[in-house]
C-alpha cells in the first residue's frame, strides 16, 4: 500500500501541483523554479553532508558509536533525493528536513516510533540495531559473538 502512494498518489499530486503553478506563472518559470530548487537542494545537502560527517568523526574520536549521525545521514540521503525529484512538495518536504532541529527531531521520532535495541559488550565494543517493525519480538534476530566467529580456510 505504501509503494502505492510513494509512486502513484504522490507523482499525481506533484503533477496537479505544478500544472496550477504553471497556470500561475507561466511553463518557463515553473520549470525554472524546480530546477532552481533541485540545485539550491544540492548544494545545502552538499554541505550539511560533510558537517555531519565531521560530527561522526569527532564522535567516533570520542570511543562513542555515532549512531545518531549516521541516521541523519540517511535522512540527508533522503532530502537530497525528494530534492532531485521534480515537483514543489517533495521539494518542500526536503528543504524542512535540512533545517537540523527539524531534521533531528525527526530522527528521534522516528527512533520512538521503531524498536530500537541496544546491546552492550564489555570492551570498547558498542552495536546498536534499530528494527522499524515495533511489532517484532527481541528474540527476532541472531547474535553472532566475537568469539563464535571462525574463519574457516
Amino acid at each position: 500500500m505504501i509503494f502505492l502512494v510513494i509512486f502513484v498518489v504522490v507523482p499525481l499530486i506533484e503533477l496537479y501541483f505544478m500544472l496550477e503553478v504553471g497556470e500561475v506563472f507561466g511553463a518557463f518559470n515553473t520549470v525554472f523554479l524546480v530546477v532552481l530548487t533541485a540545485v539550491i537542494g544540492g548544494v545545502m545537502v552538499r554541505q550539511q553532508g560533510f558537517s555531519t560527517m565531521m560530527r561522526m568523526r569527532e564522535t567516533a574520536a570520542k570511543g562513542e558509536t555515532p549512531a545518531l549521525e549516521m541516521i541523519e545521514s540517511g535522512v540527508l540521503l533522503l532530502c537530497g533525493v525528494m530534492l532531485l525529484l521534480p515537483g514543489f512538495i517533495t521539494d518542500t518536504l526536503g528543504f524542512l528536513l535540512l533545517i537540523p532541529p527539524l531534521r533531528k527531531a525527526f530522527v528521534l521520532w522516528g527512533l520512538k516510533r521503531g524498536n530500537f535495541i541496544r546491546q552492550t559488550h564489555p570492551g570498547t565494543h558498542d552495536a546498536q540495531h534499530w528494527h522499524s517493525d515495533a511489532s517484532s519480538s527481541e528474540n527476532s534476530h541472531r547474535v553472532i559473538e566475537a568469539d563464535d566467529w571462525k574463519k574457516e580456510d
